[in-house]
């Protein structure tokens, strides 16, 4: 009641009405049960609008819908007073225009009279007069401009390089990093090809002992984020003049540390105490963030999102979406995996196609290798993975009929991003502007995307909308396109209902000369679209030899498959 009264800056007037004045007969003969029973009564009973004339200094009460009798009596005291945990205060007795309907003169009542008049006249109505309150102001947060993101650094470790420069100038001149697969001996496998990367190293980037402990995955997150920010004019007296609260890390995995784990596998054959200590840390999705972050001394957001194929996507609008609430200057966001190895093939298989594989039957090393080529089998059975290895740089052509499967890959992308006038303050070169994202979801099926592409076209619609972007503006779409059959065909029929009105709009795909770097995919191809807007120029389709027929007969909408490099309005973009 408190909170309904500082509400409102007028008095507020309390009526409690009895049921009826047939209660004072009873109310005389048993005042306690009768005043228990009244109270129960009145919890029910439903008030009407009651008005007062005083023009004459008298007050008169209007008969309002078969209440007449709960009102035709004067002070009801004891009512009040087995009803409310407060009495009436001195002034309200003294009211001339309310003299009537409280049953009181106009002098002042001592006690004694209060009480006679309790038992005078139970059961009838009152009205408490209480005191102006004060309206209780409430804090508003003030109105403040919307705070503008923009990339300031990027930074990749890829099977086409590790330098962003290097990196898309391989894309640009058509160049393939898919060969075939050396770290492990994989001759049993159906599939033999794989976008690895073949020479790394963490000199001047991961302290020695921890290189040596750390999961590949891990390797190149740190490695990645730590060039980003390089990349971004991050030096060291930069650094000192950050708010280290206000700096965070949002690097997430799809897979984890596979070659962690696969290693305690192996080394429990032997016993739990040849098991690596850091086997458990290292393997976890959260773990690369938090080591750059505890390596940079960043107290900001700190987490990982895995979310399979769109995971990196996931980090940075999260990311993006940190600095814009304020909670965040400086982010480092993107995605890192590192699953070209034995047991990461089971685990994606599992993930994938949900394939059972059971642990405890691989007692011995000879039954192991034995599952993992059933599970594989089973996996390229299902047209998942390309086996055109006599060509591993023909294997992945995303849209072409000849398409047989993706080709996994493995590397990192990190994007450094920053509030603008952060950005600005300390002179840093600003490569491009996040307007906006969204999240949605198929709810169809675990793999399959849904035949119709609600999905996507939804997702679409939604980051348009948020980015305040219309559909004509967008003249480049670095597509997801991983160079399977059903999945290429169902983004693009998604791509071409969004936009088939849109006579300049471009579609490539980045996984056509890298493969599909899993949960690293979405950052790298994001440092590639950041790299298309610096320089103009959009990478080619390799391989795209013989475009799928469901692709043709969407022509229509103008979408341009290309199969060389095209040039792109530079638009210009006021920060």
């Amino acid at each position: 009641m408190a909170a309904s009264m500082a509400a409102s800056p007028l008095c507020t007037w309390l009526v409690a009405a009895c049921t009826s004045v047939s209660w004072e007969n009873e109310l005389k003969a048993n005042p306690f049960q009768g005043s228990r029973r009244l109270s129960k009564r009145l919890k029910r009973k439903v008030l009407s609008k009651c008005c007062s004339d005083t023009s004459n200094g008298q007050s008169t009460i209007s008969p309002v819908s078969g209440l007449i009798s709960s009102f035709c009596g004067s002070s009801i005291q004891g009512l009040m007073s087995s009803c409310l945990a407060f009495e009436p205060c001195s002034d309200h007795y003294r009211c001339n225009g309310l003299s009537s309907l409280f049953g009181s003169r106009n002098v002042g009542i001592n006690r004694k009279q209060k009480r006679t008049n309790r038992a005078r006249y139970p059961g009838e109505t009152m009205a408490v007069a209480l005191q102006p309150v004060q309206e209780v102001s409430t804090m508003k947060k003030p109105v403040t401009k919307q705070r503008r993101v923009v990339v300031t650094g990027m930074g990749v470790v890829t099977p086409l390089g590790h330098d962003p420069n290097i990196f898309y100038n391989n894309l640009l001149e058509g160049v393939s990093g898919i060969s075939e697969i050396e770290t492990f001996d994989c001759a049993q496998f159906p599939t033999r090809i794989a976008g690895e990367i073949k020479s790394f190293s963490t000199d001047g980037w991961i302290a020695p002992k921890l290189s040596k402990r750390m999961d590949k995955f891990m390797l190149y997150m740190l490695t990645a984020g730590k060039r980003a920010l390089d990349d971004g004019g991050m030096t060291d007296d930069a650094m000192k003049d950050l708010d280290k609260a206000k700096c965070g890390v949002l690097i997430g995995s799809a897979m984890g540390g596979m070659k962690v784990f696969n290693d305690a596998i192996e080394a429990l054959r032997i016993s739990y105490r040849k098991m690596n200590p850091f086997c458990i840390p290292f393997a976890t999705t959260n773990m690369g963030s938090a080591m750059l972050a505890m390596d940079l001394g960043w107290m900001g957001p700190n987490y990982s999102i895995s979310t399979a194929c769109a995971t990196s996507n996931f980090c940075i609008l999260n990311a993006a979406n940190h600095i814009i609430r304020g909670e965040a200057d400086v982010m480092l966001c993107g995605g890192s995996d590192a699953a070209v190895i034995p047991i990461g093939r089971i685990c994606l298989l599992i993930f994938v196609a949900c394939l059972p594989v059971s642990i405890k039957s691989c007692s011995e090393r000879t039954s192991y290798i034995v599952i993992v080529a059933a599970g594989l089998g089973g996996f390229v059975a299902c047209r998942a993975l390309s086996q055109r290895n006599s060509h591993p740089a023909k294997a992945s052509r995303p849209w072409d009929i000849n398409r047989d499967g993706f080709v996994m890959g493995e590397g990192a992308g990190v994007l450094l991003l920053e509030e603008l006038d952060h950005a600005k303050r300390r002179g840093a070169n600003i490569y491009a502007e996040f307007l906006g994202g969204s999240f949605t979801s198929d709810a169809y099926h675990m793999t399959e995307p849904h035949p119709d592409g609600v999905g996507v076209t939804l997702c679409i619609e939604k980051a348009l909308a948020q980015a305040g972007v219309s559909r004509e503006d967008v003249n480049y779409i670095n597509a997801h396109a991983t160079s399977t059959p059903a999945g290429d065909l169902k983004e693009y029929k998604a791509l071409a209902h969004c936009f088939h009105e849109n006579s300049e709009l471009k579609v490539n795909s980045t996984k056509s000369m890298i493969g599909h770097l899993l949960g690293a995919a979405g950052a790298v191809e994001a440092v590639a679209v950041v790299q298309a807007i610096r320089t103009g120029w959009v990478h080619p389709n390799v391989n795209l030899e013989n475009p799928d027929k469901g692709v043709v007969c969407f022509h229509i909408s103008y979408i341009t498959l290309f199969v060389s490099n095209v040039n792109i309005l530079d638009i210009e973009h006021q920060l």
